[in-house]
């Protein structure tokens, strides 16, 4: 009788030990001092903001005004507004469900890298900034439009991203916005759920000659500071459950508590009935 006594002691011991998960690990940026900001007096928090280079497959909106209207109507690959109404009428509180808005209004940079445009004939623009890409088609139009005298707009439709995973609500998802945090796409896809890795993240992010597999620990208030901060183009982050899923326990203490009730319960049950017999 005392060997079972000890048995279960153990079971329980170990379900208390592994099978509840701790504020510590669910806490985003936990490592503050208590009653610290995260901006003192004075101070601030830098932010790294990489610009983000035009890649393979991306879709931009180039947008081009002359003071020639036949030019003009040349260069309007949407001149009767059809494709890029039906492009505008999956927008929604700036926020789509994965899809590029430019997708039918845009131009798509080809596995070379360009760009084929009415008049100017093809652009090379993978690996350019915005700001490069816009000097770019400026400059082939000066061959056509004298003085100077147009004006010149290049877009990304919104922040693309997926993500997988422990998430509330996973798939890909586009924010309309220049500019997203990685605590902004993960509130975008619902949160991460309570067995979700924090600490261990994996953010792989697309580059001009590739992708990269990054770990990021969103329990750190150094991811603030860091180049993972701001989600760019076709980053997919993917969290991992904890070993707690594994094993099947529950989340938090009570639920942990109930989960050994009922195994003790069945053993009783067991126990009780074998002895009868």
């Amino acid at each position: 009788m005392k060997i079972r006594k000890v048995f279960f002691l153990l079971i329980g011991i170990v379900f208390l030990a592994f099978g509840c998960i701790s504020n510590k690990r669910v806490v985003y940026m936990q490592d503050l001092p208590k009653g610290e900001s995260l901006v003192k007096m004075g101070e601030m928090i830098p932010s790294k903001f990489e610009e983000y280079l035009l890649q393979y497959n991306d879709v931009v909106e180039i947008n081009i005004k002359t003071s020639d209207p036949s030019l003009n109507q040349m260069l309007d690959i949407n001149a009767n507004g059809a494709s890029a109404a039906g492009g505008r009428m999956m927008m929604g509180g700036g926020l789509m469900s994965g899809g590029d808005i430019f997708y039918l209004s845009g131009y798509t940079l080809d596995d070379n890298g360009f760009v084929d445009m009415p008049v100017l004939g093809k652009l090379k623009l993978v690996g350019l900034n915005l700001e490069d890409a816009k000097i770019s088609v400026e400059n082939e139009l000066k061959r056509y439009v004298k003085d100077d005298d147009f004006f010149v707009r290049i877009r990304l439709g919104g922040i693309r991203f997926s993500a997988l995973g422990e998430f509330a609500r996973p798939g890909k998802y586009t924010v309309l916005q220049n500019r997203v945090t990685i605590f902004e796409a993960i509130a975008t896809a619902g949160d991460l759920s309570v067995v979700a890795k924090r600490d261990n993240v994996m953010l792989i992010r697309q580059y001009p000659d590739g992708s990269r597999a990054h770990r990021i620990n969103l329990n750190n208030k150094e991811i603030m500071n860091s180049e993972f901060y701001f989600v760019r183009p076709n980053d997919m982050i993917y969290a991992e459950p904890m070993k707690v899923r594994e094993l099947g326990t529950g989340t938090t203490l009570l639920q942990t508590i109930q989960v050994l009730a009922s195994l003790a319960t069945l053993a009783l049950l067991v126990y009780t009935t074998t002895n009868n017999n």
